[in-house]
């Protein structure tokens, strides 16, 4: 038997080496970056001197804003004010006066301008504290226009028809010299009171009839007083010579126009000029235009 010789066997290739990372510290394990120093960790976590200061300063000074309110000093010991008219001290006086013995830094002055302000005859008001322990307010009042006359006593009243002051218990009475002045008979004016507002239609034809010149008229007279009642509305009256005119109710018919209305006036003081142009006002008593195409007059007897 022949046996043939058996070719050598390649001998197994081991596996290269992996090369080294760059930083040494052993095969397969990364390097460790520097740390931070401690010294730095800790500015970052801790306040600085300057935020320290400021905040002992705004402690500081809440401490000595509490102990200025709190302390005895800056208290109020004086109330004043000024500027009223109409406008009763004594309801003043109860607003003001509530802030004595307070620390001047406490008052409130934006809430006693608002308190008086609320008060009928007041407009606009101001109101100061001062350190020396003064609280003090001026005030604006309405400007008045009218006075209302009911039987509960006389009123004034401003331009948009605001009853801001009057009554039989105003003391002491207010000077009406130069207003216009209304007198209302109707029942319903029984419970006219300060704060009660008249309605816009009704006072624009009383304050135009406050503007009427007798002589439009065709009258002698110097002044004409004007009323209204339930029955006949509007009236003129005349002192000297003594007459009185029925002109109706105004206001009340939502669908007259200011304009119709004004017509309709104007007929009634043409009416009522046609009449004594015909016959002498001094023999004339009464005279009825609430239609002044139908003029009715009554003789004095």
């Amino acid at each position: 038997m022949n046996l043939k010789p058996q070719p050598p066997r390649p001998r197994a290739r081991k596996p290269a080496a992996r090369p080294a990372r760059k930083g040494g510290g052993g095969r397969g394990r990364q390097a460790r970056r520097p740390g931070v120093p401690l010294r730095r960790r800790l500015s970052g976590r801790l306040p600085s001197m300057r935020r320290v200061g400021a905040v002992l300063g705004v402690i500081a000074a809440a401490a000595l804003l509490v102990w200025l309110i709190q302390g005895p000093w800056l208290r109020v010991s004086e109330v004043a004010w000024a500027g009223e008219r109409y406008t009763a001290p004594e309801d003043l006086e109860a607003v003001l006066d509530s802030q004595r013995g307070m620390s001047v830094l406490a008052v409130d002055t934006d809430a006693l301008q608002a308190r008086i302000e609320r008060l009928p005859a007041v407009a606009r008001a101001a109101v100061d504290a001062s350190l020396t322990g003064r609280v003090e307010a001026r005030v604006t009042e309405r400007t008045a226009a009218f006075v209302w006359q009911t039987a509960s006593g006389r009123f004034i009243g401003a331009a948009d028809g605001t009853i801001f002051t009057g009554g039989d218990d105003v003391e002491p009475v207010p000077d009406t010299s130069g207003l216009p002045v209304v007198i209302d008979q109707r029942f319903v004016a029984r419970l006219v009171t300060v704060g009660d507002v008249i309605p816009a239609s009704v006072l624009r034809i009383a304050l135009r009839l406050s503007e009427l010149d007798p002589a439009r008229l065709g009258s002698a007279s110097a002044a004409l007083a004007i009323s209204v009642d339930d029955e006949y509305g509007f009236r003129l009256a005349s002192v000297d010579p003594e007459w009185e005119v029925a002109l109706g109710v105004y206001g009340l018919d939502p669908d007259e126009t200011d304009a119709e209305a004004d017509a309709r006036l104007e007929r009634q003081v043409t009416a009522v000029r046609t009449l004594f142009a015909e016959r002498p006002e001094t023999g004339i008593g009464w005279v009825d235009v609430r239609n002044p195409s139908k003029v009715y007059f009554r003789a004095k007897g």
